[in-house]
């Protein structure tokens, strides 16, 4: 499938972007095992997230196991995700890997299959400079120039801080419009250093908080609760619309904390760094607790997690799991009246 639209722009990134597993097959945590990929739980999952009425769908991150798929499996997916959004919602696939080139490549395959974008993170082995960071993105971007790049800034993966001089510099580049983004104590700076030519793009939990500092702009997240049950986050998304009209933020402030008490048995003793040894791990067993998608096992060699860590993670999405059903049987008494 030819791609044949145009760039995506920073002022349509809005709303809630769906970050997604990549499904994986019974089989799958075997080393022997070959095309993991679930492809009909892949287009069952993107059919419900459209329906359910997301704004856009991110995959192929850490918890979408770009890491461990071999290449014809990242294909698959890539090919299943496009054709079953099929130009309903921007869907941007990561292709991180650790090289300029490879990245490249994978970024004008994916561009060529029909992707609006690249969620695109540093390559991994060594800690980048600054100026190494700016150039990898310079170089994806005079490479694909039909792409837009998601940067995907996670600190404990790509042994990076992105710093506010490094988005200072990136917003030069036309192509990078958001970030999947977790500084938070630094937003307003970054947002002023880049003079809002990059939407940053909180997680759901602090949404609430992005969008009382600065309502006008900060208008998306992302979002791992989607795919525990999408129910939940639409409502958010439209709660806090709503209140940057009305300036009543009391029912925003109530759903932040009760996205933040889902949130909160996933991270081992408190600690997110100690989350990231296991986040795959943890966050297919959150999905797969909450059950409104079948994540399935992980790809080795991510697939060893501690039990109690896990058992946190279940917890985690059996909370998830029932705000999804509060928040539908609402959605179905409104539609009833």
């Amino acid at each position: 499938m030819a791609k044949s639209k145009s760039l995506i722009a920073t002022e349509e990134v809005v709303g809630a972007w769906a970050i997604m597993p990549t499904p994986a097959k019974a089989d799958a945590s075997n080393w022997r095992s070959q095309n993991t990929v679930d492809l009909d739980e892949t287009a069952r999952a993107v059919e419900g997230l459209v329906q359910a009425g997301v704004d856009g769908i991110l995959a192929l991150g850490t918890l979408g196991e770009c890491a461990t798929l071999t290449w014809d499996e990242q294909y698959a997916f890539m090919a299943a995700l496009i054709d079953s959004a099929a130009g309903r919602v921007p869907v941007f696939v990561g292709t991180t890997s650790l090289n300029t080139r490879e990245t490249i490549r994978q970024t004008q395959v994916a561009a060529d299959m029909g992707a609006d974008g690249t969620m695109l993170g540093l390559p991994m082995w060594c800690a980048p400079s600054i100026p190494t960071a700016v150039q990898f993105y310079r170089d994806v971007a005079e490479a694909c120039p039909e792409m837009a790049i998601c940067v995907y800034a996670n600190t404990e993966a790509f042994k990076f801080d992105f710093p506010t001089a490094f988005w200072a510099q990136v917003a030069s580049i036309r192509q990078v419009v958001s970030s999947k983004y977790n500084s938070m104590d630094r937003l307003l700076q970054d947002i002023a250093a880049t003079r809002g030519q990059i939407k940053f793009l909180p997680i759901d939990a602090a949404y609430y908080g992005a969008a009382r500092m600065e309502p006008d702009f900060c208008n998306a997240f992302w979002t791992n609760n989607a795919v525990c049950g999408p129910a939940m986050v639409t409502r958010f998304r439209d709660v806090v619309a709503a209140a940057k009209l009305s300036n009543d933020w009391g029912e925003a402030k109530i759903m932040a904390g009760e996205i933040g008490h889902a949130l909160g048995t996933l991270f081992p003793n408190g600690s997110f760094k100690e989350f990231s040894t296991y986040n795959i791990g943890l966050e297919k067993e959150r999905m797969n607790a909450a059950g409104w998608m079948n994540a399935g096992p992980v790809r080795p060699p991510y697939h060893i997690v501690p039990e109690p860590y896990l058992e946190g993670a279940r917890e985690s999405g059996r909370r998830a799991a029932a705000l999804h059903q509060k928040y539908s049987a609402g959605a179905e008494a409104v539609a009833a009246e």
